[in-house]
């Protein structure tokens, strides 16, 4: 007889990654976008789209080895979120992820803009909702759904290599992202809209909540919690 799937294991130092891993993450796209605009002067031009998407590739893949290195640190709570459901770990899985990881990360966001506001003060403000908050929520949580779904197949199809994997899943975010950026700003991620929200002094209305923290948790739930 074979023995039983061993439970996943909390894992405390995680934590610490998480929090890393999410103050690098704000810092690395305010960096891109200071890059692309201010150093090289392609504020309003057509070609800084892709100058952008193309450093944002880069860095994904950066911060994908860095999240295999340390054994699963993320700087997204959907991404914790989601691997919490997955794996089926039982309740003191799910509340050390949302009392511990999501909350490091949402810290170590809001130190990552801190850090650049007080570095480079013209960094700007972040992404903004442009609509309202129950169209905003929508095109977040498609948006969400969308990255989600792909992420979910490519577990499936158990994709052994990093490099087509962290491809596939970096060119899908980037494409999401631009196709919602007019919109919500294509964030995808509760702790890097909430710093900036933070810094803004926005970040308790209800329209944040609700486009950039209910909408887009509703996906990995739905997904991997059927």
């Amino acid at each position: 007889m074979s023995p039983a799937p061993s439970r996943p294991r909390i894992r405390p130092w995680l934590v610490v990654g998480d929090l890393a891993l999410a103050a690098a993450w704000v810092c690395a796209g305010a960096l891109v976008k200071l890059f692309v605009y201010g150093g090289l002067g392609l504020a309003g031009r057509p070609e800084a789209e892709a100058v952008k998407v193309s450093l944002s590739i880069v860095y994904m893949f950066l911060f994908a080895w860095l999240e295999a290195a340390s054994g699963g640190a993320s700087y997204n709570p959907l991404t914790v979120l989601a691997a919490a459901l997955a794996s089926h770990g039982g309740p003191a899985v799910y509340l050390f992820t949302a009392f511990a990881r999501i909350p490091a990360q949402v810290i170590g966001a809001v130190l990552g803009v801190k850090l650049i506001q007080l570095t480079f003060p013209n960094v700007g403000k972040g992404a903004r909702l442009s609509v309202g908050a129950h169209h905003g929520a929508l095109a977040e949580g498609l948006a969400t759904f969308m990255v989600v779904m792909v992420s979910v197949t490519l577990k499936k199809k158990e994709m052994k290599s990093f490099f087509m994997k962290t491809w596939i899943t970096s060119m899908w975010k980037n494409t999401i992202h631009i196709l919602s950026s007019d919109i919500t700003g294509g964030i995808m991620n509760p702790a890097s809209a909430f710093a900036w929200a933070y810094a803004r002094g926005d970040h308790t209305t209800f329209d944040h909540l609700l486009v950039y923290w209910l909408a887009p948790c509703k996906q990995p739930c739905w997904e991997y919690g059927q």
